[in-house]
């Protein structure tokens, strides 16, 4: 594995378990010292466990990320653990899906300050804490369901595609500082978050409909977050990654 991220210290909000999980591991492969970030310390120790283990760098950040000071306060703690920062991965969500009759305030409420609020304020906090002359990267997780939505997900589908608004707007803004904003939308991947609504129906019918013939998995979506964050995408800012084998624009 190229270690081309050597030295550069990473923040990936939500990294406990699933997609943060695989992309901080992703991040540490590539020589990055990776923040890994969640509520709850068990699963924080156990990605860093598990980074160690494998001869990459990263330290605990256990941070609620929900609020304004708790995003930056993550990456304060980010920040001054490595002398530097250079990327963040926006990652944290917390999801639930309901009918249009069924949505209730609290919920959507709490979906909006993980998975909208937090991006702003986690871009905000970075480009402050990044070095104007080195620049850096931030990648946020939006989903395919901003691209092509299904019922019982209008909430989760408005923030997404908010998101890809805010990836847009804050590249466009914060390109002259050196700083590149870009998101991935990958379709539903296995979780361990996911797993107990797991449907083999479901499973074989979304196989079938992909032309690249299986389910993604949290290491496809943490390399294409690993691409985006490195110097390969140097010239890349403000664009949406589809990592979902092909079947977001492939079916009706």
């Amino acid at each position: 594995m190229q270690q081309d991220l050597a030295g550069r210290v990473a923040l990936v909000t939500g990294a406990g378990a699933g997609i943060g999980r695989a992309t901080a591991r992703a991040l540490a492969a590539r020589g990055a010292i990776v923040g890994v970030n969640d509520l709850k310390q068990e699963l924080v120790d156990a990605t860093v466990a598990d980074i160690t283990a494998s001869g990459g760098q990263a330290f605990a950040v256990v941070q609620n990320v929900a609020s304004r000071e708790g995003i930056a306060q993550a990456v304060r703690q980010a920040a001054e653990h490595g002398s530097r920062f250079d990327i963040l991965v926006n990652n944290a969500a917390w999801v639930r899906y309901q009918s249009a009759a069924e949505i209730q305030a609290d919920t959507m409420d709490r979906m909006l300050d993980i998975g909208f609020k937090a991006v702003i304020w986690g871009i905000q906090a970075a480009a402050e804490a990044m070095d104007p002359e080195r620049g850096g990267a931030i990648v946020n997780v939006a989903s395919t369901a901003a691209l092509k939505s299904a019922p019982s997900s209008m909430v989760y589908s408005g923030i997404k595609a908010g998101v890809l608004g805010i990836t847009r707007a804050a590249a466009a803004e914060l390109g002259g500082r050196g700083i590149r904003v870009n998101a991935v939308c990958p379709s539903a991947v296995p979780t361990e978050g996911t797993q107990r609504n797991r449907n083999a129906e479901r499973d074989a019918r979304r196989i079938a409909s992909t032309p690249m013939g299986r389910l993604g998995t949290v290491e496809d979506v943490a390399s294409g977050i690993a691409f985006l964050a490195s110097d390969e995408a140097r010239f890349i800012t403000a664009q949406a990654l589809v990592v979902d084998g092909g079947i977001t624009f492939t079916t009706l």
